[in-house]
């Protein structure tokens, strides 16, 4: 029971972190999406906390942002990329800078990049299939660009958590 009482008490945690972190707009996008902290912390949440918890803890942070962020048209998309992307990495190494991790990073970025410009497409264009090639090259470029930056902050973070061992203690007393 403590256990599972520590597993949602992080989980909780990185779906806080995810959703403040996802409302700090690095940068505007050509599809109006914008650079953010929080898929960073969607790609730690996967790494440290156990798959299920990282998962509930990445798409329902996502969701929040995107209702607090007067976006409520995005949280279906954004539970289900978010979710998935958590799922592709692993906190079974004890390293949180691996390559099954390295392999995920670059996993992730055709999952988020296909699964919002698909959700953009419904949002915006519908059935209209000229305007879905026309919101094909702003969304690839502006989700690249979110994928790549979240890449970049992620192997920052997680190298100051390694380096520390701040994350192997965390993962020693999840697994405790």
């Amino acid at each position: 029971m403590q256990k599972k009482v520590l597993h949602l008490s992080f989980a909780a945690l990185f779906a806080a972190l995810i959703t403040a972190l996802t409302s700090v707009h690095l940068a505007v996008l050509p599809n109006g999406g914008y650079v953010h902290l929080g898929d960073a912390f969607v790609f730690l949440a996967g790494c440290i906390l156990p798959t299920p918890y990282a998962m509930i803890a990445a798409g329902f942070g996502g969701v929040l942002a995107d209702l607090l962020g007067g976006a409520p048209m995005w949280a279906p998309a954004t539970l289900l990329i978010k979710a998935l992307i958590a799922l592709l990495f692993t906190a079974k190494k004890e390293t949180t800078l691996n390559t099954k991790n390295g392999i995920a990073l670059v996993a992730s970025a055709p999952i988020s990049c296909v699964g919002y410009y698909i959700a953009e497409c419904l949002i915006y264009a519908g059935a209209n299939q000229a305007a879905w090639r026309g919101i094909l090259a702003p969304s690839l470029i502006g989700n690249g660009a979110q994928a790549v930056a979240s890449s970049v902050l992620f192997i920052a973070f997680a190298f100051a958590l390694q380096k520390t061992k701040v994350d192997l203690r965390v993962k020693k007393l999840l697994q405790e």
